[in-house]
């Protein structure tokens, strides 16, 4: 007779699915073998993790109260109790390797390799070079695969052998009797720090450690379009992992230099070019310098302090596209000053022959109103 599995775990019908974790966690910790002698304590175990596999899922527990084992097996669902697999096996499956629960309490057998840290440098470009994008040789501090031994810590040929202190498993367990019973803790073996494995003769270059720190040189490739301040992450360039474990990151901090002719708004760029009063006023041709070097712009006659010309794509290109923004070049109309005698008459007979036709009315906000309206 199939056994109700609100009874397995001693719950109401109505449990929430707080209750129904919080106590499958506690009925975990006081059926699991390792901490009960009980004969029938892995069944027991193995009952309250169907029991939870199914009230723990909101679809699984629908068609459970509805039609109950039944309606189960008719949709195809079997425990994964039922699999062969250890009790070991079942509860990493649901508290996982990592979970502190299976860990501290039970201990997980010899884990993966430790992986290795991620490594953080900083290299600067020009603005030029947000164009193009470019090509970085960096160096930096790092933890290497000893080259000398190939990560086995082991002085070539020579052999490596089972951990004494371990038996092979890479884990010791330390037995406690506490309030609620008998208590196991695993750790890492502190003789081969988890591998299992001691060599016999250690690598003379790394002292039997697999890896050594030194200098380290990595190529990164900078995309076009990046903006200061953004990381570029280089998979597996970090520091390298214990035993043939994943290596670390590197992670680099981007600097774009600045550049006094230019400021930056996004892919935009702006510029500004001094331009006398009377050139402003007749009109010229000016040099302008761009990222893709120095173009002729024509000034209109009439021009204002403050008014602009745009130079449609001459700015940057964006981070994850080939279209670049735009230059907008601003003018600073420069009043003369310390004119001589000559020069006064000259400036005061315009003045007189200037008259309301020749001044051009701005808004209330005049020039702020529009650089507004440049970047929209």
């Amino acid at each position: 007779m199939a056994v109700d599995y609100y009874e397995t775990l001693g719950l109401e019908r109505g449990a929430s699915a707080t209750e129904i974790k919080k106590t499958f966690r506690k009925l975990a910790r006081e059926l699991h073998p390792d901490v009960n002698d009980d004969p029938d304590a892995e069944g027991r175990f193995k009952q309250a993790a169907e029991a939870y596999e199914v009230l723990s899922d909101p679809e699984r527990r629908r068609v459970y109260d509805a039609f109950g084992h039944d309606g189960l097996r008719t949709g195809g669902w079997s425990p994964r109790s039922s699999s062969g697999g250890g009790v070991e096996d079942i509860f990493a499956a649901f508290f996982g390797r990592s979970d502190p629960l299976f860990g501290d309490l039970f201990g997980s057998g010899r884990g993966a390799p430790a992986g290795g840290g991620d490594v953080g440098t900083e290299v600067e470009i020009s603005l030029a070079e947000v164009v193009t994008g470019t090509k970085r040789e960096l160096s930096f501090e790092a933890v290497t695969s000893c080259e000398h031994c190939r990560g086995n810590g082991a002085e070539p040929g020579t052999p490596i052998r089972s951990c004494d202190g371990c038996d092979g498993t890479g884990q010791v367990r330390q037995v406690s009797q506490t309030a609620f019973g008998q208590l196991v803790r695993a750790g890492a073996c502190p003789r081969c720090g988890g591998e299992g494995r001691v060599p016999e003769q250690p690598c003379g270059q790394c002292d039997g450690n697999g890896r050594i720190a030194g200098a380290r040189s990595f190529e990164v490739e900078i995309p076009p379009g990046i903006e200061s301040g953004q990381r570029i992450r280089v998979t597996g360039a970090g520091h390298a992992g214990e035993a043939g474990g994943r290596s670390g990151d590197l992670y680099v901090r981007v600097t774009i230099a600045e550049d006094e002719r230019f400021r930056r708004e996004g892919g935009d760029l702006v510029s500004v070019v001094e331009l006398g009063a009377t050139r402003a006023m007749l009109g010229a041709s000016v040099s302008v310098a761009t990222l893709d070097g120095d173009r002729e712009v024509e000034v209109p006659a009439g021009t204002q302090p403050g008014d602009h010309v745009v130079l449609n794509g001459l700015g940057l290109p964006g981070l994850r596209g080939r279209h670049r923004g735009d230059q907008h070049v601003f003018f600073n109309v420069v009043v003369p000053a310390n004119l001589s005698a000559e020069q006064r008459e000259l400036a005061e007979r315009l003045d007189d022959t200037v008259g309301p036709e020749n001044v051009r009315h701005e808004d209330e906000d005049g020039l702020f109103s529009r650089v507004r309206r440049a970047f929209g």
